[in-house]
Formats: structure tokens, C-alpha cells, sequence
């Protein structure tokens, strides 16, 4: 059995086979604790604690490669999420480098606030989902409770190592779906370099249960969920009207 530290093991709340929706083909997710954002939509706050290390690196790349035939129809791979992945960097920088020793497409979901070592992390990536969280200073501080400098140093090495992109917004009623949240999501992304998809996420109360079990206030109890008519008439209007994907 291996003795864990944080260059050995890592932190794993779960592990999801046949994703379809969190990188191109189908995915395996593997989703990591630990997040420094307190999302006022969240859907996972029990991931924002590490917890234990329970899972070595050897023991994960095992379970991860014996989905390797199913990677190949479509282009699949291993997408890493949370939590926030960039939090556990030698775990993931140790897995993902073994992954890509084995020819895996590896995708990593995070919302660009981690501890540093971006580059380190990113030469074994080849898909960075990333998720807007609100793009004026205030309003990221009052979604997620704290400034927006992380992300946007993340987005910047993104940048630098032309990572391929996807974009997800969380409309989320009374806070993004207005013209002057729009205008302003539309001119940051045509100020950035190698995005393949764009997608709105109309924010929904599907984890609003955990909130009571783990004792946690829910700062949206009583918010309504995103119309998804709306939702995506404010795609059609936005993003299909100013951006082109094949």
C-alpha cells in the first residue's frame, strides 16, 4: 500500500464513467475536493473542503486506462474537475503526465483560481474548460467571494500556451441575463484566442439539498432557476449572432 502525500496521492470525491457532456467523446470525470470559491450557485459544496487523500496516483491512472477503449470512439478522454483541480497540482501534474504517456486526451474544468504552477500543469493538458464566473470586479466578488486577479492570470498562461478552449457561463436570473452582463461577456471573449465552444448554463436548484444536509447556508435558497427558453435566446442572441464554430 502506498504511503500518501501530496506528490503520491490525492484528494478524489468520485469518478464518473461514460460522460458525455465535459470535453469532446466520451469522458471519464474525475472530480477533486478542495476549492478556494464559494460559489453562490454551487452544486458540489461538498467538494470544497480536501478531505483525505485517498487516492494514489498509480491506483487512479489503473482505473483511468482500463476506459482507454472506450476513449477512442470520438475522440474521449479524462476530464478533471471539482471542486477546483488546479488546487492538487502535483497530484494532477503526476496523473495527467502518465495519462498522456498513454496517448488520453486530457481535459481539465476549472474556474482558473488554483495556487500557481499554471504552465507546469498545462503542458499535459489539451482542452481547458473554463467557467466564467461574472466579469466586472464586483460582481465576481459578490458571486464567488473574492477578486477576479486569479482567473484572469490563468486565462493569460491559457493564452501564452494557446490551450483550446471551451466557455461556460451559469446564467443565473437577476445577475447575468440583462444586455449590459452580455455585451460586456461578448467583448471580453472576442479579446481571446483559440475558443472552440461557447456555452450557457442556465442555473438550476438541483443541489440545494446538500446546503441543509451539510449545515451550510444556502445563499440562493430562494432564488428561481434560469428559464431555459431564455437561456438560450440569450445564446442565439449573443454568442450565436457574434461568434462562428464548425
Amino acid at each position: 500500500m502506498v504511503k500518501c502525500n501530496m506528490k503520491t496521492c490525492g484528494s478524489v470525491d468520485s469518478i464518473e464513467t461514460f460522460g458525455l457532456v465535459d470535453g469532446p467523446g466520451i469522458r471519464t470525470v474525475v472530480f477533486l475536493n478542495g476549492c478556494m470559491l464559494r460559489c453562490k450557485y454551487c452544486h458540489n459544496p461538498e467538494m470544497w473542503s480536501f478531505g483525505k487523500e485517498n487516492m494514489a496516483v498509480d491506483d487512479l491512472v489503473t482505473k483511468l486506462i482500463r476506459n482507454k477503449p472506450y476513449f477512442r470512439r470520438g475522440q474521449g478522454g479524462v476530464t478533471f474537475s471539482g471542486g477546483e483541480p488546479l488546487l492538487q497540482v502535483d497530484f494532477l501534474i503526476a496523473v495527467s503526465k502518465k495519462l498522456k504517456e498513454q496517448g488520453i486526451h486530457v481535459a481539465l474544468d476549472t474556474a482558473g483560481v488554483g495556487v500557481g504552477r499554471y504552465e507546469d500543469i498545462l503542458q499535459y493538458v489539451d482542452l481547458v474548460i473554463l467557467d466564467i464566473k461574472h466579469l466586472t470586479e464586483e460582481g465576481y466578488k459578490d458571486l464567488v467571494g473574492r477578486d477576479r486577479s486569479a482567473f484572469f492570470q490563468f486565462v493569460k498562461v491559457c493564452q501564452s500556451m494557446k490551450k483550446p478552449l471551451w466557455i461556460r457561463q451559469v446564467v443565473v436570473p437577476g445577475v447575468h441575463d440583462n444586455d449590459s452582463y452580455m455585451n460586456l461577456l461578448v467583448d471580453y471573449l472576442k479579446t481571446l484566442d483559440y475558443i472552440e465552444k461557447i456555452e450557457f448554463i442556465p442555473y438550476h436548484k438541483l443541489g440545494s439539498e446538500k446546503y441543509e444536509k451539510l449545515g451550510i447556508e444556502n445563499p440562493y435558497v430562494n432564488k428561481e432557476a434560469m428559464n431555459e427558453e431564455k437561456c438560450q435566446e440569450l445564446y442565439q442572441k449573443y454568442i450565436e449572432s457574434n461568434f462562428y464554430f464548425r
